[in-house]
């Protein structure tokens, strides 16, 4: 029985790579109801005599990106434009909180677009706080390329991020295969989607390497999040915890919180402070419709 890799899920169909060839396949009926099936994930398949298949069994997987939903990745591109969106400390917060969650230790910020100026030296400062490694590219011109591609070598990373900030650019930069791309709005100033579905594309200088281009997206609710998760899905609050008078401490309202003395000495930026107060208020009012309901 054949063993492959999910590549790309789409209208029910899954083509998974093997060692040989590219096959197209369908689920048996027990995955359509006790399990789903992703982009990343590794199968045994049973191949059929028209030369398509069915995928038999789900191997386990090593990590599951929860939004977009893509198994097996090792690393985390979240990628953001200097302008053209202009970039929300928010919204940078949202996407490392949801890569935090979703398990997958190595992430990485790619601010794409820097030959426009814009906010790339805020949006660095932001992530580089917070202990993320920050690479400045511009796949207009060139610029950082290399060191992106340094950084995919060997590994199987997933692109996310807010739609229009060149994601696909990117990745046709670092694969050499042309992707479709879009332009941002004028009268919404967002990105229009043009990636459609998640898809691991093999890297053009690594044979054992892929990368994942995801369907943009410009606003994200991060279900599933427990309220006392979300302190340590910061990392720049990770060595406070534990160290409030008060236990449990939301830091949020609490006396002798040492997240908020570490924010007032200048430790923790005010703007990921912020965002954590606005995420930890959407959990709390998810939980409370959901109480209701």
């Amino acid at each position: 029985m054949p063993i492959g890799r999910v590549i790309k899920a789409y209208n029910s169909f899954f083509y998974v790579q093997t060692n040989e060839n590219l096959i197209t396949c369908k689920l048996r009926g027990k995955f359509k109801k006790k399990q789903g099936v992703y982009p990343g994930d590794c199968v045994n398949i049973g191949l059929l005599p028209d030369g398509t298949g069915v995928v038999e069994e789900l191997l386990p997987r090593a990590s599951l990106l929860k939004r977009p939903l893509v198994a097996n990745v090792d690393q985390v591109v979240l990628t953001f434009a200097a302008a053209e969106p202009d970039p929300h400390p928010l919204l940078v917060s949202r996407f490392l909180v949801l890569a935090e969650w979703s398990g997958i230790a190595n992430v990485i910020v790619c601010i794409n677009k820097c030959d426009l100026g814009g906010k790339a030296a805020d949006v660095c400062a932001l992530c580089e706080s917070a202990g993320y490694r920050v690479l400045l590219v511009s796949a207009q011109t060139g610029a950082g390329v290399e060191a992106l591609k340094a950084v995919l070598a060997g590994h199987t990373t997933c692109f996310a991020g807010p739609s229009g900030v060149g994601k696909s650019s990117l990745l046709s930069a670092v694969t050499g295969r042309a992707l479709q791309t879009g332009q941002v709005s004028e009268k919404i100033r967002r990105g229009r989607h043009t990636t459609r579905v998640a898809e691991l594309l093999p890297f053009a200088d690594d044979s054992d390497g892929y990368i994942v281009d995801t369907p943009g997206f410009s606003a994200m609710e991060l279900d599933g999040i427990d309220e006392q998760q979300l302190p340590a899905l910061f990392p720049e609050m990770q060595p406070y915890l534990g160290c409030c008078r008060f236990a449990p401490c939301s830091h949020s309202h609490e006396p002798d919180c040492a997240v908020k003395e570490a924010v007032a000495k200048g430790f923790i930026r005010q703007e990921r402070y912020d965002a954590y107060l606005t995420i930890l208020e959407e959990i709390r009012e998810a939980a409370a419709r959901r109480k209701k309901y």
